[in-house]
């Protein structure tokens, strides 16, 4: 499989945190700590600045999963929003990328929506059966990395803006994360752009008040890099192989 390109220093115009956590309890280590308990080799295939390698907690899949039968990079099919490239590198425990584990992917749209499902929105009467807008599923390249092209989620009433994953490294095994994202970024990005800032009522969940996240207790920071009109955001997701 083909490397997908990586920049190996962050983008000057500016550098803001992702909280890359979940559900679980159990305390994350920075790369350049736990890095010295890999071996060389593998520390050197870690993205830059992107978070942690340490065996990476559950966390609830929530309601609105299905598989899409869809093997795609690009997942957004013509949903507006703001651009945003997720990067998840699929690490074992000792740091080593699995190449060819499967990545899903999905999340709700800008106005807070998920595809698939009846009985959304403020007033539960948003019904999207049938579509399948910001899913998909890839597989990790050679670095353990699986690439999306999506948009930066909305929020929706009692969760903070998130995005949801599972990670199946070996057939038959799989894990469940969601990655969070900074209340100011968030913030910037729903009161000033399009479509973010034409969609009614208020939002009512931060960080500090989403459950899940709380009950994750300690985490650590990802990197989401700007680029032009689009962000980036990375994390590394350490998974215990069988045997």
């Amino acid at each position: 499989m083909r490397k997908a390109p990586f920049p190996s220093t962050l983008n000057r115009r500016r550098a803001l945190g992702l909280i890359a956590v979940t559900a679980g309890g159990s305390a994350l280590v920075p790369v350049q700590l736990f890095a010295k308990q890999a071996s060389p080799q593998a520390s050197s295939l870690l993205l830059p600045e992107a978070g942690v390698c340490s065996i990476t907690p559950e966390t609830t899949e929530g309601p609105y999963y299905f598989d899409p039968e869809l093997e795609r990079s690009e997942i957004t099919e013509g949903r507006e929003g703001v651009g945003l490239t997720v990067r998840l590198q699929i690490v074992d425990e000792a740091c080593n990328p699995i190449e060819g584990a499967r990545v899903d992917l999905w999340h709700c749209d800008a106005t807070g929506h998920y595809s698939g499902y009846p009985g959304q929105g403020d007033n539960r009467d948003v019904d999207t059966s049938g579509e399948k807008f910001l899913r998909g599923w890839q597989r990790a390249d050679t670095a353990g990395i699986a690439t999306f092209q999506t948009i930066y989620p909305g929020w929706y009433r009692g969760r903070t803006t998130h995005i949801h994953f599972k990670a199946f490294p070996e057939e038959g095994r799989a894990m469940t994360g969601q990655m969070f994202f900074p209340d100011d970024l968030s913030e910037q990005i729903f009161s000033t752009r399009a479509p973010y800032n034409q969609r009614g009522g208020q939002r009512d969940t931060m960080n500090a008040d989403d459950g899940i996240l709380r009950r994750a207790g300690s985490g650590v920071q990802s990197t989401v890099r700007e680029a032009a009109s689009a962000y980036e955001a990375l994390m590394i997701v350490a998974v215990r192989r069988a045997g």
